[in-house]
């Protein structure tokens, strides 16, 4: 096998490490570099076990820090970018560090790319970018679907995604692009809808839910999204969108809290239903085949097996996930506590 040298970055964070992990396994001849300014969602936790070893180089910095990623870059064959703010709560209430990490920390990381001479820049995107599609309506995501970001974290990611494009363009950088759905899994910070029921079901708490529980989100197991990065990594053609999700069938967030109950074999009076999230996406539904027909790609596990593993996971991990609760509990009391 030939050894690379590979730059990812948000590699503490719930994806990132999750690739991270998946990356070394795979391929133990390669180096990889993992840049991440640990903010609140980014957890040197979720990389315990790599301590010590020496083809992983975990590097404490911001990617706007134009003179570390420049340092950082030589040599680098292949830069896999995840490092972003994305929780749209939190875009609402504080937009500029969405607009200052997404953009402009995408373009430090674009320009060093070129003037280092990477062979490939692969970022991690989102289906929001593409906003909201109606309820009940057979229409899905796909490749081709024009931008509509509703919200500062969807905005700031569609910059993002076409500054690479532009880069493409404009000075010949080689890149491909992966708009993802919904991730859930290991590491995720528990903020997040699965992991912040899966969490406070253990805990005897409430599960809350927003406005009706009706919207509806593509649900994609973050081992698939690792194994389809791969692909695209390995297979994918230079200058190439691929669109990543984990269902062929709709379903809305309140379904899904409901199978998470049944499978801890909790009550459905556990659910309390909150004020909705201002500019709340409808629905979501990525079509998926491009990948899947070009590059062999599709997910290992269905929604229900996929949410067994993240609940066995969390129970089973409560060091890592009780300290980040507490740490945030200010928020948390703040956006998911209904109003009296």
């Amino acid at each position: 096998m030939i050894k690379q040298t590979l730059l990812v970055t948000g590699g503490a964070g719930f994806i990132g490490s999750n690739f991270v992990h998946y990356w070394m396994k795979k391929n133990p001849q390669d180096t990889i570099i993992n840049l991440d300014a640990l903010t609140y969602a980014g957890n040197r936790e979720s990389l315990a076990d790599l301590e010590g070893q020496q083809n992983h180089v975990f590097v404490e910095g911001n990617i706007i820090d134009r003179e570390l990623v420049n340092k950082i870059m030589a040599d680098v064959d292949m830069v896999v970018h995840f490092a972003a703010e994305s929780h749209v709560d939190r875009s609402i209430l504080n937009p500029d560090i969405f607009l200052e990490t997404n953009v402009m920390g995408t373009q430090v990381l674009l320009d060093a790319a070129l003037k280092n001479k990477v062979k490939r820049f692969h970022h991690i995107s989102t289906d929001e970018v593409f906003g909201s599609l109606e309820l009940g309506s057979s229409e899905k995501f796909n490749e081709h679907t024009p931008y509509d970001p509703r919200s500062p974290y969807s905005a700031a990611k569609a910059g993002s995604d076409h500054l690479v494009r532009a880069y493409g363009e404009t000075y010949g950088l080689p890149f491909t692009l992966t708009n993802s759905s919904n991730n859930y899994g290991e590491y995720h910070f528990p903020e997040k809808l699965f992991p912040l029921a899966i969490t406070n079901l253990i805990d005897g708490l409430k599960v809350p839910v927003y406005g009706d529980g009706l919207n509806v989100r593509d649900w994609l197991y973050v081992q698939d999204h690792c194994s389809a990065i791969d692909r695209v990594l390995t297979d994918g053609k230079d200058g190439e969108t691929y669109l990543i999700g984990g269902l062929s069938k709709d379903i809305s967030n309140l379904e899904v809290v409901k199978m998470i109950l049944s499978l801890m074999n909790k009550s459905e009076s556990q659910i309390e239903f909150i004020a909705d999230r201002k500019g709340h996406d409808r629905r979501y539904s990525v079509d998926w085949s491009k990948i899947s027909r070009e590059l062999g790609w599709e997910p290992s596990v269905d929604l229900e097996e996929g949410l067994r593993r993240t609940i066995t996971w969390y129970e089973e991990n409560q060091n890592w996930w009780r300290p980040l609760k507490e740490q945030a509990k200010d928020f948390f009391k703040a956006n998911y506590q209904k109003e009296n």
